[in-house]
């Protein structure tokens, strides 16, 4: 073998491969850096997107300025009809209005407001008001005759506050007599009742009729309110016919009035009363 040839044929490192080329070590990360960095730039023209389309087409924002905004009046405490005066002047406009029943404020007083007085509004905006309608009315129920109990608690469960005078009356003891207002006036709430109670008949003191006449008795005892009932008639020693000998209740006893006095009356002969 010709030593020229086998010299060609040799390869260095004695006929083994060289190893391939080594990769850069930056390499892999510039690439997921470069991933990251589109990312956010496609996050970042994505959102500005969607902010333009929910400001300007979905949700326009009203072009107004600080400077153009109007402040809203007090309109509370006065009547509702001024209140859509002071908004008028203001460029403002009344909203929605409610109303509530007040014990104290009259009627068609504005007592709330929305926005508050002092805020701050767009020209031509809504201010929501509350408005009063006065307080309550009832009508006082009829109670008389009644138990005072049982009035009681049909004035109270109807709204109204209760005081009882008790007072003489021919109606029997603890029966409603009347009320001031009386039954049937309109009155506002709250209001008091007065409940008048019966404490019954007043008691008339029993006078002394004996000796009196008859006619005397009878008109004695109806100037006192009492009535006469039974009259028996009776012989006795010492009166005269007519002449009153006895009285049930006797005198000084306290009858009510209206009670019934049953009379003795002498006949001034022995024999009318079963004598010989």
């Amino acid at each position: 073998m010709e030593l020229g040839k086998s010299l060609r044929r040799r390869r260095p490192g004695g006929g083994k491969k060289s190893p391939p080329p080594k990769k850069r070590s930056g390499s892999s990360g510039w690439t997921g850096g470069r991933h990251l960095l589109v990312g956010a730039v496609t996050l970042l023209i994505g959102g500005g997107v969607g902010f333009l389309y929910a400001t300007q087409v979905a949700y326009p924002a009203e072009d107004a300025r600080v400077g153009d905004l109007v402040e809203v009046p007090e309109v509370r405490g006065g009547p509702e009809l001024e209140a859509h005066t002071l908004l008028g002047e203001r460029g403002l406009e009344v909203g929605r209005v409610d109303s509530i029943l007040h014990p104290s404020i009259p009627a068609g007083e504005v007592v709330g407001q929305t926005p508050f007085p002092g805020q701050f509004a767009l020209p031509g905006g809504a201010v929501e008001l509350t408005v009063s309608l006065g307080p309550e009315r009832r009508p006082v129920p009829d109670v008389t005759r009644l138990r005072a109990d049982r009035a009681l608690t049909v004035l109270q469960t109807t709204g109204f506050e209760v005081e009882v005078d008790s007072i003489d009356s021919d109606e029997p003891a603890g029966r409603v007599v009347g009320t001031d207002p009386s039954a049937g006036t309109t009155t506002a709430l709250p209001a008091s009742i007065l409940m008048q109670v019966s404490l019954g008949p007043p008691l008339v003191e029993m006078p002394d009729l004996v000796g009196r006449s008859e006619e005397e008795a009878r008109n004695a005892l109806e100037e006192l309110g009492l009535t006469v009932g039974e009259v028996q008639s009776r012989f006795q020693f010492g009166f005269a016919s007519g002449q009153v000998l006895a009285t049930t209740p006797e005198a000084g006893e306290e009858v009510p009035r209206g009670g019934e006095v049953h009379l003795v009356v002498g006949t001034g002969s022995f024999l009318r009363d079963g004598g010989e």
